[in-house]
């Protein structure tokens, strides 16, 4: 593969602070947040380029994954109002939705037959503490919560069509996560940002009561606990400052060196949308969003799995190899992006031309990445069975043929 980004200029001369810090990092020595910090904002971009090459190549060779899925909007009712959210919907607005378990099925089946492997169920979070029709649908259902009835149709699909669900259904409590393992291949939760600061007023999660970083914080300890295997990752460009999205990958790492749970942190950006409290807001610049990348590698080390979503940087795609991502995340033949409508996933076809003429191979992975597969601690024995149905020997799926993709 290449040993340095294709686009990566010679860079000027760095002060021995600089050069004996990217020397560091590139060696793989775990950066502290001051060096971190001095990195962020003095290292040319090149040089952190080449450093977290360097790192992915240590952890992940010349592979980069993505995931075959089918997106399932379980409901779109949630009692949080994120400034940049154009998901969620109150109910009677166009949109509003609770899916019932043959839609889920249904869609499911869909998925399937397009040979997707996962999937992913995104919704509202406790629609039911602040409105009277979710609750109403939970009843006729024979359900109190949500997140009671979200495993309910995990196990209908894991069992009925065989692929595998991974949740995203906001804050959890253990109880809510003892359930989600039984039927799911692994779950997420966004941490977003550990600065309470941007719950004040004005700021993008002032109206969101499940945005408080400490609960979000609960709830991927609690997952480590019960030994899930768990993605999560940060959101840029709402408000934060660098300083704050450091400490937010610190708390992540801090969390996974005590667990080794987690594994998949995405760096997302924000991306203004019509009707939207932040309609106006700027959005990062592609430069702010490969730095962050860069330097979540280099926090985070060689051996997690690093990912930006493709089709948030639109034709810009390709350069987030350069800053050291190994994964695309979930890609549908099926089903939109729910979450940012206006952004279409790349074709598989040029996902993987963009992806091999950079010196990787693109491989097609599960809801459960490789280096979890095998370990049978992250996984009931109830999804263990569907795995190793589906799973080769290193932790792939069997009989993959990319061209089959969209």
């Amino acid at each position: 593969m290449n040993t340095r980004p294709h686009d990566a200029a010679a860079s000027p001369l760095l002060n021995p602070e600089l050069e004996d810090l990217l020397a560091r990092a590139r060696e793989g020595f775990a950066l502290d947040r001051t060096s971190t910090l001095l990195l962020a904002e003095r290292a040319p971009l090149p040089e952190l380029f080449v450093a977290a090459s360097k790192l992915r190549a240590r952890g992940k060779g010349s592979v980069v994954t993505f995931s075959k899925k089918v997106f399932i909007p379980l409901t779109t009712l949630c009692r949080d109002y994120c400034s940049y959210c154009t998901f969620r919907k109150d109910p009677g607005r166009s949109g509003a939705h609770f899916m019932a378990p043959d839609e889920v099925f249904a869609l499911a089946e869909q998925g399937r037959r397009a040979e997707c492997k996962e999937a992913l169920f995104s919704l509202g979070d406790q629609p039911e503490r602040i409105f009277p029709e979710a609750r109403d649908f939970l009843r006729k259902q024979g359900f109190a919560r949500t997140l009671d009835y979200l495993a309910a149709v995990s196990e209908l699909v894991l069992e009925k069509t065989g692929l595998l669900p991974h949740a995203n259904p906001g804050v959890m409590d253990r109880s809510a996560l003892e359930r989600l393992k039984d039927s799911n291949a692994s779950v997420g939760l966004m941490l977003e940002n550990v600065s309470p600061r941007l719950m004040r007023e004005g700021l993008p999660h002032a109206n969101a009561p499940d945005k408080v970083p400490a609960l979000r914080l609960r709830t991927i300890e609690e997952a480590g606990k019960l030994s899930i295997a768990f993605t999560t990752g940060i959101l840029i460009g709402i408000g934060e400052t660098m300083e704050e999205r450091v400490d937010s990958l610190f708390a992540i790492r801090a969390l996974h060196e005590k667990y080794g749970h987690i594994q998949e942190v995405i760096i997302q950006n924000f991306r203004a949308k019509p009707d939207i409290p932040m309609a106006a807001y700027a959005e990062p610049s592609l430069e702010d969003l490969l730095r962050t990348i860069a330097l979540a590698r280099l926090i985070l080390g060689p051996q997690m799995n690093v990912q930006a979503p493709p089709n948030l940087s639109y034709d810009d795609f390709p350069r987030l190899l350069d800053a050291g991502i190994n994964d695309w995340g979930g890609i549908s033949p099926v089903t939109k992006d729910f979450i940012n409508p206006e952004a279409a996933w790349p074709q598989i076809s040029r996902l993987q031309s963009e992806t091999e003429s950079r010196g990787f191979a693109l491989r097609e992975r599960l809801a459960l990445y490789p280096e979890f597969v095998g370990r049978d601690k992250f996984l009931s024995s109830r999804v263990r069975s569907h795995v190793d149905a589906i799973a080769d020997a290193d932790g792939y799926p069997r009989s993959v043929s990319l061209a089959a993709g969209i």
